[in-house]
């Protein structure tokens, strides 16, 4: 059985908006258009069963808006922002993380590896600004400090440089908060980032964006909305029995930030779990029934974990008390 471990970690829809707020339940929805090709001859494809919604007590949530079955579905969501772990460049493709093998086909660009033309084309939107810099001391300061989140920050950096993203591009999602020492210890990382996109002849203009607040407000999201992203390979068909619970960080390939899995509140009995089967494609499935109008949880830590471990673990990286059914029976 494939397990997949839950950080605090949508799909890239072509268009998002909120809409009104409903007076009664504060709803918060989102236009919703998929990618796929439609002919005149057939539907159009339907919108996620979700829309998202302020708690009482939780802010933003995800909740059904039919009944869901158990082992269905719900929505797939592509990263905001991703990067492979430095110990899986060699491994899997630069763009989607999907794995590399000796029998894959393989695209060359510089030093990058990707799985694809189309991969290769699609990492444009920021390889063709990170390639211009030589990044050898700040992933050495990544490598040496078991750090991951400044390489997500520094690929979202070249992103906002090429122009395809803003660079309040994920400043709606919820940060976490930092003491000044850690805002302390990020500084390292801000000025290494700086000083590799300078070197490469980065314009002025281009690097307004880049201060210490834009580095540190980035940071705060990311470690509370990023996802680790844990390849369980196979066929989907074998892949409903899996359930939240933690593997070991060397399966990871990397990381990633998305959109709507990031509104996804927590429960140590979740009814819902994210999994990545190929690539960093997420895949947001019911581990049961959902009646409509209940909200969509998923766990962000390792369910198997006892009662106080798990409370250690929420408080200290995420910041609350988890107070679930199961929290609340001490279980």
């Amino acid at each position: 059985m494939w397990l997949s471990h839950y950080s605090r970690w949508l799909s890239r829809f072509q268009n998002l908006h909120f809409l009104s707020q409903q007076s009664t339940s504060q709803l918060l929805s989102f236009s919703f258009t998929t990618t796929t090709t439609t002919t005149p001859s057939s539907p159009s494809p339907s919108p996620p069963p979700i829309q998202v919604a302020l708690t009482e007590s939780a802010g933003r949530g995800v909740f059904a808006t039919r009944r869901i079955s158990a082992g269905d579905l719900i929505h797939t969501a592509k990263p905001i922002v991703s990067h492979p772990s430095l110990s899986s460049l060699n491994s899997v493709c630069y763009f989607c993380l999907r794995k590399i093998t000796s029998n894959s086909p393989e695209f060359q660009a510089h030093i990058a590896r990707f799985c694809s033309q189309e991969c290769k084309e699609n990492s444009k939107v920021f390889y063709d600004v990170e390639r211009r810099a030589d990044w050898s001391t700040f992933d050495d300061y990544c490598r040496s400090q078991g750090l991951k989140y400044p390489l997500l920050v520094k690929r979202l950096a070249c992103m906002i440089i090429s122009g395809a993203v803003s660079a309040d591009s994920i400043h709606i999602l919820q940060p976490a908060s930092l003491s000044p020492e850690m805002i302390l210890k990020m500084e390292e990382g801000f000025h290494l980032l700086r000083r590799a996109l300078k070197k490469a002849d980065a314009m002025d203009e281009e690097l307004t964006f880049l201060n210490k607040q834009w580095y540190t407000s980035v940071m705060a999201r990311i470690r509370i909305n990023v996802f680790r992203i844990e390849l369980a390979g196979g066929l989907y068909e074998d892949l409903l029995s899996a359930a939240a619970a933690s593997i070991e960080a060397e399966v990871a390939v990397g990381n990633a930030v998305y959109m709507l899995p990031s509104f996804y509140n927590h429960d140590c009995d979740p009814n819902a779990h994210i999994i990545w089967i190929d690539n960093a494609d997420a895949r947001l499935k019911t581990l049961r029934e959902v009646e409509a109008g209940e909200e969509i949880r998923i766990c962000y830590i390792d369910a198997s974990m006892g009662h106080n471990a798990r409370q250690t673990l929420l408080a200290e990286g995420f910041g609350f008390r988890c107070n679930c059914p199961r929290c609340l029976s001490g279980d």
